[in-house]
């Protein structure tokens, strides 16, 4: 893909950044996923529209692009967000193996908006009971029962 071509597709984000706050949808994100320069899935973010804290946007045009795609993993694929992703947006662009990713806003410029996130940040390296919001162990013997059952299993699909 082109120079040329990449900064299309990222003014493609930040223009559904802005109609997503034009209309009142919801927060100044938007999203493009492209694979070989043709766009598989665009969104902007509905967290307030659905009432769903994780429909950033890169979260939901990661779930287009695998719907459109038949697949759960976007190996060749690009996305391009108006801002720097949060932590769980990062996550899932992980999880779904997208090539690279690129943004126009930083972390630090939506934090000035009012969209700060590094308290998340912080907490990521926190050990779990240690966290604002506490994690406790609990069935670890049972649950293990889960992970033991998945390596036995012959009708797994790694990912």
């Amino acid at each position: 893909m082109t120079a040329e071509q990449r900064e299309q597709l990222m003014r493609e984000a930040i223009a559904l950044s802005i109609e997503n706050v034009r209309t009142g949808r919801g927060g100044p994100f938007g999203t493009v996923i492209a694979k070989d320069g043709k766009v598989i899935a665009r969104a902007a973010n509905c967290v307030t529209e659905h009432n769903d804290p994780t429909a950033h946007a890169e979260v939901v045009a990661i779930r287009a692009a695998c719907q459109a795609l038949g697949a759960f993993q976007l190996t060749g694929c690009e996305l391009f967000t108006s801002c720097e992703p949060c932590p769980m947006c990062l996550g899932a662009i992980y999880w779904a193996r997208l090539d690279r990713f690129f943004y126009g806003n930083s972390r630090a410029d939506a934090a000035k908006i009012e969209f700060d996130d590094s308290f998340i940040y912080d907490e990521i390296g926190k050990h779990p009971e240690g966290r604002t919001i506490p994690g406790t162990p609990l069935l670890s013997t049972e649950a293990a029962e889960g992970f033991a059952e998945w390596a036995r299993s012959t009708k797994k699909v790694p990912y």
